[in-house]
């Protein structure tokens, strides 16, 4: 039996996964048109790349196979990405050059290993290879994986996940990983007192500062009382958000679900979202039913949170999936 090749030589062929965070715009690059480019990549690299569901600002890109085939597929990524910055550079007036960034998404019982004592690891492999790594100091929402961060020149980039890969393979995850999953953009949020709130289940989670920025720029819209007034303890309603309407269509097949059995589904939406909702009656030969939504833009995005929640579970429910 000839003996087993040890991890540190770099050359160890094991099937490893390594997963990346990406911005829809870097998938879209690397998907390319009618997906050329990604099948182009799978390809040559001899890699499984996946890429996670759409309709999220952040896509999950799955690299998976031996590791001689996921740095060649890395070495593509790298040097499209840095083709991406080379173009975007001839249109701009900007001298520097921007770095090639990635996003590597690692369980955070291997992140220790990465750092190393004292950050020695780290220190080592920006040394050694030239490139940026920044590992984030808290997890990604809702999982136990945190953010690695390299960037750099596509070269620099390639030694670098080689030298991740090897401690990867040297100390593998310990305990159960929940891998994070990014959300989907749709995901309702709810302000309130200047902050943002998501819905999840029946709970309202404050919600990361991006959201909150959002709100500001919706305060903004809105016609309140100029900063020089000193509004009163108990303001008018001149003072609350103006009623906004929205318009939803839903198809004729799903809106009993909506409804529910004598209307108990819709009252309780209309109770949870503070929001008036009327559903115009079915119009012959149409297969789609108008939903009218009215009030604050707060109660609309509830109302909408658990219209939308309803048909989520009332399609996947229904074993389509």
């Amino acid at each position: 039996m000839e003996p087993t090749k040890v991890p540190s030589e770099g050359g160890l062929n094991v099937t490893l996964t390594i997963r990346l965070l990406m911005h829809g715009k870097e998938v879209g690059s690397i998907i390319g048109k009618k997906g050329e480019t990604v099948k182009k990549m799978r390809e040559e690299s001899g890699a499984r790349i996946n890429i996670s569901e759409g309709n999220c600002p952040e896509r999950i890109v799955t690299i998976t196979g031996p590791t001689d085939t996921i740095f060649k597929a890395f070495a593509m990524i790298a040097y499209k990405f840095e083709e991406d910055i080379n173009s975007s550079m001839s249109n701009s007036p900007a001298t520097s050059k921007p770095p090639v960034t990635l996003r590597l998404v690692v369980p955070a019982s291997q992140c220790g290993s990465l750092i190393g004592k004292g950050g020695s690891k780290i220190k080592e492999m920006r040394e050694s290879t030239g490139a940026q790594v920044q590992v984030a100091g808290d997890m990604l929402p809702n999982s136990t994986e945190r953010a690695v961060t390299i960037s750099g020149t596509p070269e620099a980039i390639i030694q670098c996940v080689k030298q991740i890969c090897v401690v990867m393979l040297e100390s593998p995850p310990k305990g159960a990983t929940i891998p994070y999953r990014p959300k989907p953009a749709s995901t309702p949020v709810i302000f309130s007192g200047g902050q943002a709130y998501t819905i999840q289940g029946q709970y309202a989670i404050p919600h990361p500062d991006q959201l909150t920025k959002l709100h500001q720029l919706a305060m903004q819209q809105t016609p309140f009382t100029p900063l020089g007034q000193t509004t009163p303890a108990f303001p008018g309603l001149d003072a609350s958000p103006p009623a906004s309407t929205h318009e939803l269509t839903i198809p004729n097949d799903l809106i009993g679900c909506i409804i529910g059995r004598q209307g108990t589904k819709i009252n309780e939406i209309r109770q949870m979202s503070g929001a008036q909702i009327k559903i115009a009656n079915a119009i012959e030969g149409s297969s789609e039913r108008q939903i009218t939504i009215t009030g604050t833009p707060a109660n609309i995005s509830l109302a909408q949170y658990l219209i939308n929640a309803r048909l989520t579970s009332e399609v996947t429910g229904m074993g389509t999936l």
